[in-house]
């Protein structure tokens, strides 16, 4: 797609535009095949909707995204979470529209904004590869870069070249506030030369991803002050001479708060459990204060969220309490096993090899399973062998059952952890709901 080839009529500052005519067929068009999907059971219809959209007026997304204030967020993980947040702390301002469903390309952010059609924020979860034609059709007013480490690397590639698409993607919106996460070296390098950059210290646990400078291939090296934060920088100077250092954040979390610009501090008591979510909700209460909400407000709008398109959530499964937790790459697997509660009556760990979960799972070697003692382990989903491999040399003892449910059920009766990557937990979803329940992964798409 084009990325500026249709032009939209134009609007008023801060109000959404009309549409073309053929603009207008695109949004007719999208939204029967939204719901033909929705009422014969197919699916939710997010993705649907914007393909044949799409295939009418390929310039629909910039009219749709036209008079309207736009946040994109990306990142490889937290991108869901963190755009739920954002959601509730920019409806402290004014409606919004959004992705909340997950589809995150092309298809799916039209889809989106097509479902809203007056809502003059949004805020939409963006894939990597595809936020820079996004950012050329929606001209944000913020772009919030969460982290960047390996993830589907037969479809998405080497890590080093998705920075320098993105940089050279933010590069190309002045405009935009960025709202980067200064503890993720390779989110810093992107955003390093931005005329506008809101610094968060959101946390970057998993640097197995960048041990070097992305743009000179220096070693990174790293201490820890005596609060805990980690400080890193580059060993050699950038081709310009600036050093490559952790800029100092304008907002940080700690256990009980996040502090901000101009001495505000207040306390966060998140429903979401991790380390992991502190940060993403940092940055979605520092994109929502860049784009005027009141940091209080926003604060306790992102507490309210507890449940991401069924992420979180717990379900009952023949008297068993499964709570489900979702991971989809090395850094996101050693952050959900941290949420494990290891006094657990049982754990399903669930792995499929899909196009959407990336079928290279020799990442699963990078994962540190070694961490299970006392607690029944079951490998399940249709590449359980292959992790019932990694948890053999491990050493977590452990059963092979290749269907999640049935996995779940074969744990004692009681508390089960379940830990799956994306196809594994969509499908353990639809399991659940056939049983008569609701589909855990459904539950912000409807």
């Amino acid at each position: 797609m084009s990325p500026r080839a249709t032009s939209a009529p134009a609007s008023p500052a801060g109000s959404p535009t009309a549409l073309t005519a053929r603009g207008r067929a695109a949004s007719a068009v999208a939204r029967l095949a939204t719901w033909a999907s929705r009422v014969t059971g197919r699916g939710s219809g997010g993705m649907i909707g914007g393909l044949v959209a799409l295939k009418v007026d390929p310039g629909l997304m910039r009219q749709l995204a036209a008079g309207r204030r736009t946040a994109l967020v990306t990142g490889t993980n937290g991108k869901s979470t963190t755009t739920r947040m954002l959601v509730a702390a920019l409806g402290s301002v004014d409606r919004v529209a959004s992705n909340s469903g997950g589809d995150n390309m092309d298809a799916g952010i039209v889809s989106a904004l097509n479902a809203d059609r007056t809502a003059p924020l949004a805020a939409i979860e963006v894939d990597e590869l595809h936020t820079p034609a996004v950012a050329a059709n929606t001209d944000p007013e913020a772009i919030v870069l969460l982290n960047l480490s390996r993830d589907q690397l037969d479809r998405v590639g080497e890590i080093n070249a998705i920075e320098r698409r993105l940089r050279a993607g933010v590069a190309a919106q002045p405009q935009a506030t960025i709202v980067a996460n200064c503890d993720d070296v390779m989110m810093t390098s992107v955003a390093y030369d931005n005329p506008s950059v809101v610094w968060v210290a959101a946390g970057a646990p998993w640097a197995g991803d960048s041990v070097s400078c992305p743009r000179t291939g220096e070693p990174v090296t790293r201490t820890v002050d005596e609060a805990g934060a980690v400080h890193w920088r580059g060993t050699g100077p950038l081709p310009d001479g600036r050093e490559f250092a952790r800029p100092e954040p304008d907002w940080w979390v700690d256990d009980e708060a996040i502090h901000g610009p101009g001495g505000f501090t207040a306390p966060m008591r998140l429903a979401l459990p991790g380390r992991a979510n502190r940060g993403n909700a940092a940055q979605a209460v520092a994109t929502a204060v860049a784009m005027g909400a009141d940091p209080a407000a926003a604060v306790r709008a992102v507490e309210t969220v507890d449940d991401v398109a069924g992420r979180y959530s717990t379900v009952d499964v023949d008297g068993r309490s499964a709570h489900l937790l979702l991971a989809k790459n090395p850094a996101g697997w050693q952050e959900a096993l941290g949420m494990i509660d290891a006094s657990a009556d049982g754990l399903v760990i669930a792995v499929n090899g899909q196009v959407a979960d990336g079928v290279d799972l020799s990442w699963l070697w990078d994962v540190r399973f070694e961490t299970f003692e006392g607690i029944s382990v079951y490998a399940a989903g249709e590449r359980a062998a292959d992790l019932s491999v990694r948890l053999t040399y491990a050493g977590v003892e452990h059963e092979l059952e290749p269907d999640p449910l049935a996995a779940i059920r074969r744990c004692p009766p009681g508390r089960v952890e379940v830990l799956a990557n994306y196809t594994a937990f969509r499908d353990l979803g639809r399991a659940i709901a056939a049983l008569g329940g609701s589909d855990p992964a459904r539950k912000e798409q409807r």
